[in-house]
């Protein structure tokens, strides 16, 4: 018998009604969740999340300045800016670096070299900032790379300026050159202006007016899509560009000089006697500075430190050298200025000097000796006895007192780094140094330029000048002038100047000149070889310095020597004689003799610059 069911419409309706109400509720709960929460958001929390919202989508990017071009003081281009292709990577954008590095390896080369200093740089950089990888990209290599460049987030081709040094060797040492930014050079720099810079100055002018040459930092906001590729620009504020810089170079003069030096090793210094500019400044081995803008490779950097020719070396600033014979005119004037001979005074030569009570004989480079000599015919045949006897008369400490005003035995001042300072020796000197008493034997020494004695060619520049104005001081400088500002607020660091040489009487100076003179035009002189018609005159000295001493009862036959044990060959020289324009220092390493190594140097550079001069 089938069952009758029967339903109770009152329970159900109740059921429906407690499901509806908790659905209700439920809903209703849930709605205010959402709308407590969009408040929070939209109201009190709308400038955090808008910005962040903004920053995935635009990016603060800083903007390299161009650095500043550097001329010679006739307008020629000695440090330029080329365009060039690089491989760079932004790391916020990188999601697989390794992957995508392998993926580059295949589209170009990529060496161990590049990949290590890659890395070392990503570490250090913060992550919006780019890392590059490869410089100078080839035109192939650009579109290896840029086919795919859509597959790889984060991975750039830039088009950047490098600086470029269209001379190379030839202006190496004076003008410097730019690297890559170093983890010591960024605990120096202004991080923030630096922020978009990957080289600064490391080396000559490059480096002493590094804050002219870089200019300021600019920042632009970008719009990037989800790859982090820009979009567009949204706003901009450029960068100040490096101010160019004027050197006070000729490149005329730097050319003649280091064609005239040949495949020698040495140094050529010129410069403006009256304003201190330098005209010339040479130093011979020679290195490419382009080489070093993105770094040099290992190889090449350990040929050239381990060079005969030492071609990173800059020896007019740093190197040291007995001065030799081109000493002389200077301890001459110290004998007229101190009291201690004339003009006419007569020393007779034959051939060696002795202190007395001491059997040694210091010799004279002419054997058989020059006979009764002069201030004039002492000078411009060098004889070493005549300022044997000088020296001894003078003392070492007053001769030291005295040569110091033409800024012997201490730096030049000149406005870029790395100078040394020589030695002007002294009695102190040698107790302070050696702790050792001063013997007569060496006074006599450095009558000659020799013992002690030390002189860099920038010093033998400057002392030439300071000879050639009479005793008025010279400050040496590469910079003339920053385009765009005026002289007076160009920043110098010079070192303050030497004291005046004490040239009390004019005669004297002439006297001395007479001598230098008499070196070219005198058929005796040590330099006539380089005499010809002229419409001025020159003021020289030849010099030699050995590089190794020799036995008293030896002779220096040069034919039998090594050429790397051969004397150095110097000479100074100032012109017109009578009112000086220019100064030269030159010495050739090795040379063998001053008349022949050093003195076409000196000559074909003064010709070239008083050229069509008319006294």
């Amino acid at each position: 018998m089938a069952r009758i069911t029967i339903k109770d419409h009152i329970r159900e309706g109740q059921l429906f009604t407690s499901r509806a109400l908790f659905a209700a509720v439920s809903i209703g709960i849930v709605i205010f969740i959402i709308i407590v929460r969009l408040i929070y958001l939209q109201i009190y929390s709308h400038e955090l999340y808008s910005t962040l919202s903004q920053n995935n989508r635009v990016s603060l990017v800083p903007v390299d300045p161009t650095r500043g071009l550097i001329y010679d003081r006739n307008g020629v281009i000695l440090a330029e800016n080329r365009p060039a292709y690089s491989l760079e990577i932004v790391p916020e954008h990188i999601k697989e670096l390794e992957a995508t590095l392998v993926i580059l390896g295949k589209k170009i080369q990529i060496s161990a070299r590049d990949l290590k200093r890659f890395r070392d740089r990503y570490k250090q950089r913060v992550r919006f900032q780019p890392v590059a990888i490869r410089d100078n990209l080839s035109d192939e290599e650009v579109a290896a790379v840029a086919i795919d460049l859509h597959k790889m987030p984060g991975v750039e081709i830039k088009a950047k300026l490098q600086r470029y040094y269209p001379f190379a060797g030839l202006t190496a040492h004076a003008v410097g050159y730019v690297g890559r930014i170093s983890e010591k050079d960024e605990e120096k720099i202004d991080q923030a202006n630096y922020a978009a810079s990957t080289h600064m100055g490391k080396n000559g002018v490059e480096k002493a007016y590094e804050d002219i040459l870089h200019g300021k930092v600019g920042y632009q906001n970008i719009e990037t899509n989800a790859y982090g590729r820009m979009v567009r620009v949204l706003d901009r504020t450029p960068p100040t560009p490096g101010k160019d810089v004027v050197l006070t170079l000729n490149m005329r003069l730097q050319q003649i000089a280091s064609d005239v030096m040949g495949p020698e090793s040495g140094a050529v210094v010129a410069i403006d006697t009256t304003s201190g500019e330098v005209l010339a400044l040479v130093s011979k081995g020679e290195f490419d500075p382009n080489l070093f803008v993105n770094g040099i490779d290992a190889d090449t950097y350990k040929a050239l430190q381990e060079s005969p020719s030492r071609p990173l070396y800059n020896r007019a600033l740093q190197g040291q050298y007995p001065p030799g014979s081109t000493f002389k005119p200077f301890v001459a004037l110290a004998g007229l200025e101190l009291g201690e001979h004339t003009p006419e005074s007569a020393v007779f030569c034959r051939g060696w000097f002795s202190l007395k009570g001491d059997s040694r004989r210091y010799r004279d480079w002419k054997k058989e000796g020059h006979g009764t000599v002069n201030l004039e015919k002492a000078i411009s045949q060098s004889c070493d006895v005549y300022f044997y006897d000088l020296a001894q008369s003078l003392g070492i400490d007053r001769m030291a007192d005295f040569l110091q005003g033409f800024g012997f035995g201490r730096r030049t001042g000149i406005d870029v780094g790395g100078e040394l300072k020589g030695i002007l020796p002294s009695s102190a000197w040698k107790r302070r140094t050696m702790n050792q008493p001063w013997y007569g034997g060496e006074t006599l020494s450095v009558g000659i330029g020799q013992g002690y004695n030390l002189v860099t060619p920038m010093q033998m520049a400057v002392a030439t000048a300071i000879l050639g104005n009479g005793g008025r001081p010279v400050q040496p400088h590469l910079l003339d002038h920053v385009k765009g500002m005026e002289k007076e607020d160009l920043i110098v660091r010079p070192e303050p100047m030497p004291a005046p040489a004490a040239i009390h009487n004019p005669d004297n100076w002439a006297a001395v000149t007479r001598g230098m003179v008499s070196v070219i035009e005198a058929p005796q002189g040590t330099a006539h070889r380089q005499a010809k018609p002229r419409t001025y005159q020159i003021a020289g000295k030849t010099g030699t310095a050995q590089v190794f001493g020799i036995a008293q009862n030896q002779k220096y036959v040069e034919a039998d020597v090594a050429k790397h044990l051969r004397d150095h060959a110097l000479f100074i020289a100032f012109a017109p004689a009578d009112k000086p324009k220019i100064a030269v220092g030159v010495i050739v390493e090795n040379g063998g003799h001053g008349s022949t190594a050093a003195a076409p140097v000196a000559t074909a550079i003064i010709d070239a610059y008083l050229e069509g001069y008319q006294p």
